[in-house]
């Protein structure tokens, strides 16, 4: 185990007993730690994590904490290491999707005070703007898609500017959701017969920005859409909105990990405009 969390952590909560690496996501490494006091926790790191991310990631757990989803407990958060509690996780069913389906859509009812947040958050190890915007529009493509889109070098400003332009795209106005912000199925866990979720990049913003992350990876069952409008129907169109909203996780992956995700981010924007 790495000195620096490990020192920390031990500081902050108590003494480890054993600790061993886990399968965890691409950014962080993940651990499953029991303390000498017999707890068991899950503990994730990074080599050099931005200043303020594993706060930030606990205060956006606390935020989608107030809904009726299950997100796991905050046990410590350090400069080196986020500790939470440890989730057994089970397979999925059609009835864990459907369980989702309908959490969604009340945490998205919750809302949010503008599209942004009050707080610092983070996708992945990108701190997000999060200035508060009341439109929409401005918010994705000045405050989501196009600083990454500059940052990855992809050249796109133009077509940007085009989409800025063709607010019919967008779908009919709708208020600020309370998003998880980067939920791909990865960030769904199975828990005791329910959904939970983790790793947020939590902001306000259109509600179908969760469901498009979901269907970039892994898909949109019916179970989950049929439940999610039952307890709040979406807007005509919405499935032709995917490919809008899905701009800024394509574009978070085209900084991150280069590739073809630049190229995918190009193809859409030309679709829309």
């Amino acid at each position: 185990m790495t000195s620096a969390w490990r020192t920390e952590l031990v500081a902050t909560i108590g003494a480890i007993a054993r600790g061993e690496p886990v399968a965890g996501g691409d950014i962080n490494d993940a651990w499953r730690v029991e303390l000498a006091d017999g707890r068991r926790v899950f503990v994730k790191t990074h080599a050099s994590p931005p200043a303020g991310m594993y706060v930030a990631e606990a205060a956006g757990l606390a935020w989608l904490g107030e809904g009726p989803l299950r997100v796991p407990r905050v046990v410590a958060a350090g400069t080196t290491f986020l500790a939470l509690e440890w989730l057994e996780p089970a397979p999925r069913s059609r009835a864990i999707d459907a369980a989702l389906g309908r959490g969604l859509a009340a945490l998205h009812r919750l809302g949010a005070p503008a599209f942004g947040h009050t707080d610092p958050s983070f996708l992945a190890t990108i701190a997000q703007d999060n200035t508060a915007e009341t439109d929409v529009v401005t918010h994705w493509i000045e405050r989501r898609v196009r600083p990454l889109c500059t940052r990855a070098k992809l050249g796109l400003d133009r077509q940007l500017d085009a989409l800025a332009q063709r607010r019919d795209r967008f779908g009919p106005p709708e208020p600020p959701a309370r998003l998880h912000g980067d939920l791909w199925w990865g960030n769904v866990v199975a828990c005791d017969g329910a959904p939970a979720l983790i790793d947020p990049a939590v902001y306000g913003g259109h509600r179908e920005v969760d469901l498009a992350m979901l269907a970039l990876f892994g898909g949109l069952g019916d179970p989950l859409i049929s439940a999610y409008t039952e307890e709040w129907p979406l807007a005509p169109g919405w499935r032709e909105r995917v490919g809008l909203w899905q701009l800024y996780p394509l574009a978070a992956h085209a900084v991150l990990f280069g590739g073809g995700y630049g190229a995918q981010v190009a193809r859409i924007l030309d679709d829309l405009t």
